[in-house]
């Protein structure tokens, strides 16, 4: 996969793999949540990108991503809510 808002090739974890079936989350929900979601640094590389998906009674949907060559998908969370 390619992220187009992050100019990088999606690298996806194992335990992110893990997590996405888990979870019901299939590579295009993922790539529909890397480049419209909204996103939250902890630092200059490392964030959390998360959206609410319609038809979903499980939002919000986050990845934790850390941008390197790559975009690398650490997990995928639902049930997510924002630290203030």
């Amino acid at each position: 996969m390619l992220s187009l808002r992050f100019g990088r090739i999606i690298i996806v974890t194992l335990h992110a793999r893990q997590r996405m079936q888990e979870r019901c989350i299939s590579d295009a929900l993922l790539l529909e949540l890397i480049e419209t979601g909204e996103e939250r640094y902890k630092d200059e590389r490392r964030l959390w990108i998360a959206k609410s998906i319609p038809g979903r009674t499980d939002n919000l949907i986050c990845a934790a991503v850390a941008l390197e060559n790559a975009l690398i998908v650490k997990t995928v969370m639902h049930h997510f809510t924002w630290e203030p």
